[in-house]
């Protein structure tokens, strides 16, 4: 613990100050209105600690480290707007039912499983998204595989199944707060197989390593009019079902000594990001290479019946042996006008 909190000649240290709600580095902070307004409500409770302990040298300097951890959190709470969910399918803020239960997909501040909450970064949340009533699929749970099937779908009020036993399929990143260093060093390695490497787990049983595309429903993506200028921001489920609404992406090619291209690969632009500083960060995160140079080739808009793109076509020189990329014809056509 830091002892910038412990005043001089105080004999006695403040209690640890526990960790928020864990949520992946970079990933937006998703919540529901009734969330955002829980976490308002916790820092006027925050507020009223404050002036209560006052004189008190160690309690305000702990209320004052918990304070900040849940300023940051209201900074960044990204409200979702579920007037405009498709009733349908299965997004942030829905009320599922499957397997008898109901359940709602909400932020990571929000959830309590035990309570029928999931964190939407949970992998039963995850399996959800983007599902339709009568989908069925299978997920790993301890004891080995539950198939699960989509009974309902509502985005009003619903009363949610209370359940006794937590499992590890529902809380993979929730560890006792005295084990917190440990979390914090173990955390990332499963949102960046799942999520940024892009690694196929067959593939990589058979000797190597497979790219996969992202597809990460619930990122927000930058809107982008004609000239890559940022005038919005959308979900990645709403940029993928043929609303036409113009968003940036990144090609790379790879191109060997003999001038030859070796592997092509494509990422959608953070928000926030150029196309470049994506492009770079992908280059280090997924494919291990540092110090590249990528050179802009060229620029133009791909539409096709499901997305439109702004495309950024990038190559550099290697002749590492990066992640294979997948085969067949519906994965080079994107890579047509290149």
């Amino acid at each position: 613990m830091s002892r910038g909190f412990i005043k001089e000649g105080d004999q006695e240290e403040i209690p640890m100050v526990p960790p928020r709600a864990y949520l992946p580095k970079g990933m937006p902070n998703y919540v529901t209105h009734e969330g955002l307004e829980a976490l308002k409500k916790e820092r006027e409770g925050l507020e009223n600690e404050r002036v209560a302990s006052s004189g008190n040298y160690m309690m305000s300097n702990f209320i004052d480290a918990k304070m900040k951890l849940l300023i940051d959190r209201i900074n960044s709470a990204v409200e979702v707007d579920l007037t405009k969910a498709n009733n349908e399918t299965v997004s942030f803020g829905a009320y599922v039912k499957y397997n008898g239960r109901t359940v709602r997909i909400v932020g990571v501040d929000e959830a309590d499983f035990a309570k029928g909450l999931l964190s939407f970064i949970s992998p039963v949340a995850k399996a959800l998204v983007g599902k339709k009533v009568g989908d069925k699929f299978e997920i790993k749970v301890p004891k080995g595989t539950e198939v699960i099937e989509v009974q309902g779908i509502w985005y009003e009020r619903q009363e949610l199944s209370q359940i006794a036993q937590i499992t590890q399929i529902e809380t993979p990143y929730k560890q006792p707060i005295s084990s917190a260093p440990k979390v914090l060093t173990q955390i990332p390695q499963k949102p960046q197989i799942l999520q940024d490497n892009h690694i196929d787990l067959s593939a990589k049983a058979e000797g190597f390593r497979r790219f996969e595309p992202e597809e990460n429903i619930m990122e927000f993506l930058p809107v982008v009019n004609e000239r890559g200028i940022i005038v919005g921001r959308a979900l990645h489920m709403e940029l993928h079902k043929g609303n036409k609404i113009l968003h940036p992406v990144v090609h790379l090619h790879v191109i060997n000594n003999k001038g030859e291209v070796v592997y092509r690969y494509w990422w959608h632009v953070a928000f926030g990001d150029t196309p470049e500083k994506t492009l770079k960060r992908k280059l280090t995160e997924t494919l291990g290479l540092s110090g590249v140079k990528p050179k802009l080739k060229k620029q133009y808009t791909r539409e096709t019946k499901a997305e439109k793109e702004l495309v950024f076509v990038y190559v550099i020189n290697s002749d590492e042996n990066l992640l294979k990329t997948p085969e067949g014809k519906e994965y080079f056509d994107i890579f047509a006008k290149d």
